[in-house]
């Protein structure tokens, strides 16, 4: 399995709406609305990589509202 974090800068007002939506995509596990330099963080767990990058550059960055994404895989 591989674990990785999403961090998700949303639009001004948008945050609710995002954190709902990311919350609901296969593979994310958890989705948080957070204070500081983003506005969610998003736990994902799936089997590969690619996986994780269709969920961030696809799926995650896809959804009107938001204005950009880090990803962090975990390596332990």
């Amino acid at each position: 399995m591989v674990t990785a974090y999403v961090m998700v800068k949303a639009n001004t007002g948008e945050a609710d709406r995002l954190r709902t939506e990311i919350a609901d995509i296969a593979g994310v596990l958890e989705a948080y609305i957070v204070a500081g330099d983003v506005d969610i963080i998003a736990k994902v767990q799936v089997e590969s990589p690619a996986e994780v990058k269709n969920i961030a550059a696809n799926s995650i960055q896809g959804i009107d509202g938001v204005e950009d994404t880090q990803t962090y895989i975990a390596m332990d």
